[in-house]
């Protein structure tokens, strides 16, 4: 019986990747020093796959930045801004795509699909002159292949690349990517045609797009497509992915009828619906590789209950056309939970990172050849069963507060323009007023003082003292600046997640469970493995000594429910909207501590709400109505002079801009800068927006330190679409992942935008 792994982690069990990475940009290592740690990093993988034996291992899953910008690189679709001279993409080109540089932007970052990952969005138009330009693919496989590892290259899939990219600037916005098929594919047959050549007997194109809602047009790209690559792809087994959701029966009945197609791959944790579609007809002879193993969560598997659906697909496809695969890449998952040398043994024999996962999908696999390890599966059973009955796991009267909300509605007493009045009346704010998102650059010596503190290295007085001195910093640098309202720059904070978790009951943590969410930056999500409640006051201390620091309004800064849910890994045993009202509730009563204390802005950030959007529209409504409830129920006791901010940022917000005005917060800041001012073009269309906004007005992930006269430009813009007393000017994003040298220059020319701004404003009355 044959296993597959769809994808695996590239930064490394201990961040080798992050760190090679970071090294290299800051000029202290160089290409080839990259190139070693990123070769050793791939290697461990293939050999870790072939010695668990798994039989189709994935290659070309690696990147040193993102798979949809290796694509990019690989048809030579560089936006022109890049004076890319033709030639094999090297380096200094394809991270400056990925991150800009001192001249130029990057390209637009967003989500990929409902997860934390964010890619890199092709820019495409009628012009680009696509070229076969990095041959990354055919290098990594025979690569693999030189170490005594035979693989399956993995391609994003032609129809999915175009269909995640958006036309150029200056392009309009109803040009048909799609009509750029029969300019890709030329390239797609390129690429094919070496791997051939090198000993290729497998090829694994992913095509996500396949489980989201697709007209006709878009379903006949794909027979299209693979028709035109029906010759090349002749004497290769074909297999094309799917993943995150159930695929819709027309997408299921385009690709099983897809010409020269050997196998097909569904996720079937997300995707249970795909089941019944299996069952209804399975084309004769083509393999089905069942994506049995969770690629999005870290609880251990359910071998038992798994084993029973791939005994009941065997029956369907027959045995030797059978299998067991991961749901998805692993890359969304955390590394080997044998580096958590300190995480609680009961939890930790309830998940399963990515080197598990494949241990897991190998023994599935075996046991459905009759080779079943009666010991790896009693101790599986075992742990399944203390999880269910474990008493840490369930807490009554959260479980019973919780279960009160779901047939009540909670909004604040008053409208928003009356809150605003008030506010306004307490804070007196000037037009444009200027803030920033939260976070303030996290140097080396304030992760030091936080990691020592943690390691019981300096006393709590020492910590206390060293986090007040760096507030106080960051309040005084506000203060030069001319900044309206202020931060207290979160130095206290490790993740705007992780340091919510730590303080509230139903969370476990981990050492080494880091994810990449973009780049080399990576997060490490919290496991919610029990009912969520708050013991004590999480940030009163430090706002009210920030606040106690200044004059200015200081932000109270939280992290919302929803955010807190999908930046987490969470229970698989209940519905998710009963765990985030939990976590709604639990914000609550920090939301009115805070007010109690003095603090009158509060910041409750809700970044992943688009995220966690399901793929399919059918479902959209429910997920938006618990969200945005949730949202509500943390704020909807406090005071009408108390001014409650949200933050959403990277996500293409404009189809649910009526559930973000339905949260009903009085002051929302927004990406918007590094996807060309996407957001704006909704109030163009005619939406009303009561309530304040901050559109972004510079894109802090790349280091580029935007001009006065850019920023100034980039407001007039938002003056001509939003009404000028409900306008906020701030950054994009928070500035924890930049640098002093970079965020002082940068907020300067902000608030002297800003301050320009006024002027004009008040001589044009």
């Amino acid at each position: 019986m044959a296993s597959h792994i769809v994808g695996y982690p590239r930064m490394g069990p201990k961040r080798e990747l992050k760190f090679a990475l970071e090294s290299f940009w800051d000029g202290k290592s160089s290409a080839e020093e990259l190139q070693k740690v990123s070769a050793d990093l791939r290697s461990s993988i293939w050999k870790q796959m072939s010695e668990a034996g798994i039989k189709y291992i994935p290659s070309n899953t690696f990147s040193y930045y993102d798979q949809v910008l290796d694509t990019t690189a690989m048809l030579g679709a560089v936006p022109g801004r890049y004076n890319w001279n033709g030639g094999e993409i090297g380096f200094d080109t394809f991270f400056s795509m990925a991150r800009g540089n001192a001249t130029v932007p990057a390209m637009e970052m967003t989500k990929w699909f409902d997860t934390n990952y964010h890619y890199i969005v092709p820019e495409l138009g009628p012009d680009v002159k696509f070229s076969y330009a990095s041959h990354k693919a055919v290098n990594e496989y025979k690569e693999a292949k030189g170490l005594g590892v035979e693989t399956v290259p993995v391609l994003v899939g032609p129809v999915s690349y175009l269909l995640l990219s958006k036309p150029s600037k200056g392009v309009e916005k109803t040009f048909s990517l799609l009509s750029l098929l029969p300019k890709i594919l030329p390239i797609y047959k390129e690429v094919i045609s070496e791997l051939k050549a090198a000993g290729a007997s497998w090829i694994q194109f992913d095509e996500p797009m396949l489980v989201m809602d697709l007209d006709s047009h878009k379903l006949q790209a794909f027979t299209e497509a693979y028709s035109e690559l029906e010759s090349t792809l002749s004497g290769l087994s074909v297999l094309i992915e799917s993943y995150f959701a159930d695929i819709p029966a027309e997408a299921y009945k385009t690709l099983t009828g897809l010409k020269g197609v050997t196998a097909f791959g569904f996720d079937l944790i997300r995707g249970t619906k795909t089941l019944d579609l299996i069952k209804g007809g399975f084309p004769e002879g083509k393999y089905l590789f069942a994506g049995v193993v969770d690629g999005r969560n870290i609880w251990a598997n359910d071998l038992v209950g798994s084993l029973t659906i791939l005994n009941e697909l065997e029956s369907i496809v027959g045995k030797d056309k059978l299998v067991v695969s991961t749901s998805c890449s692993l890359q969304h998952t955390c590394v080997d939970l044998v580096n958590e040398t300190k995480l609680d043994k009961e939890i930790k024999s309830w998940l399963a990172f990515a080197a598990q996962k494949v241990v897991e999908v190998d023994a599935l696999a075996k046991a459905l050849a009759g080779h079943k390890d009666e010991a790896f599966f009693s101790a599986n059973a075992a742990a399944q069963a203390s999880r269910k009955s474990s008493p840490r796991v369930t807490n009554e009267a959260v479980q019973k507060a919780a279960a009160a909300l779901k047939g009540s509605d909670h909004r604040r007493a008053t409208n928003v323009s009356s809150r605003l009045d008030a506010q306004q009346k307490k804070l007196n704010l000037p037009i444009l007023p200027t803030t920033t998102i939260g976070s303030f650059p996290q140097t080396m010596a304030l992760r030091k003082v936080r990691r020592e503190y943690k390691a019981k290295k300096v006393t709590e007085e020492e910590y206390v003292n060293a986090i007040k001195e760096e507030i106080s910093k960051v309040v005084k640098i506000q203060e030069d600046l001319d900044i309206d309202v202020l931060v207290h720059g979160e130095p206290e904070r490790n993740d705007m997640v992780e340091y919510f978790g730590e303080q509230l009951s139903g969370f476990a943590f981990t050492a080494n469970g880091w994810v990449q969410s973009y780049g080399s930056r990576c997060v490490k999500p919290p496991i919610i493995y029990g009912d969520v409640s708050r013991p004590k006051a999480m940030t009163v201390f430090w706002s009210s000594m920030a606040q106690s620091m200044t004059a200015r309004p200081m932000k109270g800064m939280l992290t919302g429910p929803v955010t807190i849910l999908n930046w987490s890994f969470v229970r698989n045993d209940q519905p998710r909207f009963e765990t985030c009202y939990q976590i709604a509730l639990a914000i609550k009563d920090e939301v009115e501590d805070l007010e109690k204390a003095g603090i009158n802005v509060i910041q409750i950030d809700e970044a992943a709400l688009r995220e966690g959007l399901p793929l399919r529209k059918a479902e959209h409504a429910f997920y938006l109505d618990w969200a945005v409830h949730s949202f509500r129920i943390t704020n909807c006791g406090v005071q009408d002079t108390c001014q409650i901010h949200t933050h959403m940022c990277y996500s293409n917000f404009n189809d649910i801009i009526h559930s973000i005005i339905d949260m009903d917060a009085d002051v929302i800041t927004i990406e918007n800068s590094r996807s060309d001012e996407k957001l704006l073009s909704v109030f163009r269309e005619g939406v009303k927006y009561g309530a304040g906004i901050g559109p972004g007005v510079y894109d802090i992930h790349s280091p580029r330190i935007p001009s006065t006269e850019e920023i100034a430009d980039r407001i007039n813009k938002m003056l001509a679409v939003l009404e000028t007393n409900i306008l906020w000017v701030n950054p994009d994003c928070g500035l924890k992942t930049r640098k002093y040298t970079e965020v002082k220059p940068a907020l300067q020319n902000m608030v002297a935008a800003a301050k320009l701004l006024r002027t004009q404003l008040a001589s044009a009355k």
